[in-house]
């Protein structure tokens, strides 16, 4: 037997151990996978020092990996993973708000806010009033909406990056009566992705950089309507074309305005420098279009 057909051989008697799984759709998914590893090995000629360092990478990645810092999604991220399975299960409906990678630091528990409250708690920033409306494609408002939101300090840390339980920088609210949302925050910041573990390891090995731009996580949920996670980003931010988890995209960009003292768009009257953010959220409704 020559040494292609010796290699097919040990890909097709894997494929084939899969052929008595029961779910259908684990073993599409499996025989693709072994498919498609199988084809990647030959592809490159893996030398099983790669593949021990390979096996090395994974190990420490599962190591560093806990209840507050998610390096598999963050290896996913980078590797565009994420956002390709995004643009696959997006549905494309003219006019809806565009979905963004999740990120890592989404957490279950966030504190509620009122329509109009502080989901800065304490985060480091510049304040920032953030406001739009959530309605769906045929522009219907939608009350009773609710947001989450998130997002990382001045600094560049998300709230579960400090080691004292701190929650600032996220929350959750509900639309009013017009779909309307509001809240308080801070202005975004560019900030590093965690690059201290494997994940930055293979960023420093490749030439490629940690930063990600400004931006304001989103996930919205209404019944009768798709759950959206999204961001919006800071326009003029100089890391919009090398965002390393590749999930810009031009309609989600939003120029802010700076303020100085005056009134902000709920009737307070902050005190010094102050900015401002305007962007709806059309969902896509559950039930397709006639």
């Amino acid at each position: 037997m020559n040494p292609a057909d010796r290699e097919q051989a040990v890909t097709d008697e894997v494929v084939a151990s899969f052929d008595g799984t029961t779910d259908p759709r684990l073993r599409e998914v499996m025989q693709s996978l072994v498919r498609h590893l199988h084809a990647f090995a030959r592809d490159v000629r893996l030398t099983e020092q790669e593949w021990e360092a390979a096996i090395g990478f994974l190990t420490r990645t599962g190591h560093i990996t806990d209840d507050r810092r998610q390096e598999f999604i963050l290896l996913s991220d980078v590797l565009g993973l994420s956002m390709l399975t995004v643009a696959i299960n997006e549905p494309q409906v003219p006019g809806a708000t565009e979905a963004t990678v999740f990120g890592p630091f989404y957490v279950d528990d966030s504190p509620e806010i009122p329509l109009g409250g502080d989901i800065a708690r304490g985060a480091a920033g510049t304040p920032c009033h953030v406001s739009g409306q959530v309605r769906g494609t045929d522009g219907t408002a939608i009350p009773g909406a609710r947001v989450d939101v998130w997002e990382a300090d001045e600094d560049g840390f998300y709230d579960v990056q400090y080691t004292d339980d701190r929650s600032a920088g996220r929350g959750w609210l509900r639309t009013g009566e017009d779909g309307e949302y509001r809240f308080w925050s801070v202005l975004p910041a560019p900030y590093p992705i965690p690059h201290d573990g494997p994940v930055g390891e293979l960023l420093t090995a490749a030439g490629r950089g940690p930063m990600r731009p400004a931006h304001l996580h989103f996930k919205v949920t209404a019944p009768g309507y798709r759950t959206l996670i999204t961001h919006i980003f800071l326009a003029d931010d100089p890391y919009l074309d090398s965002d390393a988890v590749f999930g810009v995209k031009e309609g989600l960009v939003v120029q802010s305005r700076k303020h100085y003292d005056g009134t902000a768009p709920d009737g307070s009257r902050p005190q010094g420098e102050w900015a401002s953010l305007t962007f709806d959220l059309v969902l896509v409704s559950e039930t397709p279009a006639a």
